[in-house]
């Protein structure tokens, strides 16, 4: 009698830590899928924000043609970045379209400059302006990317957890780097327009 109480006991133990164990294997799970649809979103967001600031290039583009004539391969390549933004799926295309949209807008800068009458424009003032803005949000989306990315990295590193990253193949994500405009802007090669 006394050994099928105390095999009723122990079944009863492993069961509740069986069940502490599923819980929490559940738990680990759902955390690393919230992560993951938040760094998914949060890469929407930069992708919307790409192609705002594409668009508002476009614009300004389109107000400082009269002064400057620019290349046709200039207009194309913008319009050939809107569409691949919101197709991209990695964070390296993403990098990519940032780059290059970039590059366009500081070789716009440069024929601003080269242009007294365009830097005192109150379009132009006002699309830089939405463009300065523009890239304020996507940085603050990076940031908020990376930091849920890392969130994500460190668990699937961690004890516990990287055994149910093992378990539920849950990769480690890429960061999402942008060259810093500033070090871009003194490396850019001076383009005629």
């Amino acid at each position: 009698m006394t050994s099928l109480i105390l095999g009723i006991f122990i079944g009863g133990v492993i069961l509740i830590l069986l069940i502490i164990l599923i819980i929490y294997v559940a738990m680990i799970y759902n955390r690393f899928k919230t992560l993951k649809n938040g760094a998914e979103a949060t890469l929407g967001q930069i992708k919307v924000a790409l192609k705002k600031r594409l668009d508002m290039i476009n614009q300004l583009v389109d107000s400082v043609k009269s002064y400057v004539s620019f290349e046709k391969e200039t207009l194309t390549k913008i319009t050939e970045l809107r569409s691949s933004v919101l197709g991209a799926q990695s964070t390296s295309e993403i990098q990519d379209i940032e780059k290059q949209s970039r590059q366009i807008l500081g070789n716009i800068m440069v024929a601003v400059e080269n242009y007294p009458d365009l830097k005192t424009s109150s379009t132009v003032m006002e699309l830089m302006d939405a463009i300065n803005d523009m890239e304020n949000e996507i940085a603050r989306h990076r940031y908020t990317y990376n930091n849920i990315v890392q969130e994500y990295n460190t668990k699937a590193d961690v004890i516990p957890s990287n055994i149910v990253a093992g378990m539920f193949n849950f990769k480690k994500m890429s960061y999402l780097e942008f060259e810093e405009g500033e070090r871009e802007l003194s490396q850019r090669p001076k383009i005629e327009f």
